[in-house]
């Protein structure tokens, strides 16, 4: 925990950054219940097939599982339910014609409590094809190799 910012990481999507070309990235509330709070502050939950959605000038987010809660027993949550994301109207309207536009979509990167509110990271991206994906990796690998070199230099 970065005890100086108050920012607590839940989860996180890595392949998101690798999959996508992240335009612009967005902070945003989510609307939970009991149950599912108690779960992300045991860190229970996942983002790797997340992805939210704009309907009915509602943002939603599907498919990030939140495990359930096991002291709560029947009064438990569905881990996949779509769960409310809270954003301002005219942030909505952005995202909203970016994605119709444009070919966008809205992946969450991660999960966090920010001052004791559970918050997510969504981003606006574009899918990257294969072989950008191969580049990118190629270019990594490059900067890596370039870093070490300088570092063994230093070091003489």
């Amino acid at each position: 925990m970065d005890k100086s910012s108050g920012v607590k990481i839940i989860a996180q999507n890595r392949r998101a950054r690798h999959d996508y070309f992240i335009e612009d990235v967005i902070e945003a509330g989510i609307a939970l219940i009991g149950t599912e709070v108690k779960s992300l502050r045991q860190g229970r939950a996942g983002l790797s097939d997340a992805y939210a959605e704009v309907s009915g000038g509602e943002v939603f987010l599907q498919n990030a599982h939140i495990a359930q809660y096991e002291p709560a027993s029947r009064f438990n949550h569905d881990p996949l339910r779509p769960r409310r994301l809270l954003l301002h109207k005219r942030e909505i309207r952005k995202l909203a014609s970016k994605v119709a536009e444009r070919g966008y979509t809205l992946v969450p990167l991660s999960l966090y409590f920010r001052d004791g509110k559970a918050k997510v990271e969504l981003a606006l991206a574009k899918g990257r094809k294969t072989y950008n994906k191969r580049e990118a990796i190629r270019e990594r690998d490059i900067r890596r190799d370039i870093d070490r070199k300088v570092r063994e230099r230093q070091k003489e």
